[in-house]
């Protein structure tokens, strides 16, 4: 029999950042040949800047042997999470969701939104929100899944393409755990 590798989910340190950020590119590099390259540049350039800003709340990640293969960011508002204060979301918001292409398929993605889920509670929010586009279609799929339902008013159209916002209710969620319990 093969070893199982654990997945251990932690808060990232500063020393992380540059393999969150590595990670990140990996990630969403998929994403490249389906975009304008102009905003795939703006994207990614993005993207970095994320992993060093100081603007989410929490960096998780997820780790096996030690060696980092997701991170999330959660951010409390719209306004620290995009600079959109216009969109009115006070409450958190998961970001670049990423899973290494070789650690795919692993439940990885799942852990991620479960600590992100769990934290929001410990913050007292009543919703956890996220945006997506179509090209991610087996992000959405994971996204519905797990409870996430289309939040149409939180939609941002970025002129390529229209980012779709997605709900979780938390106290939907809170009454199905107290139910179960």
């Amino acid at each position: 029999m093969g070893h199982i590798h654990e997945v251990s989910v932690r808060e990232a340190t500063a020393q992380d950042r540059e393999a969150i950020a590595e990670l990140m590119l990996e990630a969403y590099s998929q994403y490249a040949a389906v975009m304008p390259e102009l905003s795939w540049k703006e994207y990614s350039s993005s993207i970095r800047e994320s992993a060093y800003g100081d603007r989410p709340k929490a960096r998780i990640i997820a780790e096996i042997d030690g060696q980092i293969v997701g991170s999330v960011q959660l951010f409390l508002s719209s306004e620290a999470a995009y600079g959109k204060p216009e969109l009115g979301i006070e409450s958190p918001i998961i970001r670049l969701l990423a899973v290494s292409p070789n650690a795919r398929g692993r439940g990885i993605a799942t852990l991620l939104i479960q600590e992100s889920i769990r934290r929001s509670l410990e913050l007292g929010a009543s919703t956890l929100n996220l945006h997506t586009s179509d090209m991610m279609a087996s992000a959405i799929q994971l996204y519905e899944k797990l409870g996430f339902q289309r939040a149409y008013e939180t939609d941002i159209d970025n002129g390529d393409h229209l980012v779709k916002g997605f709900r979780l209710d938390l106290d939907q969620l809170q009454f199905r755990q107290n139910a179960v319990s």
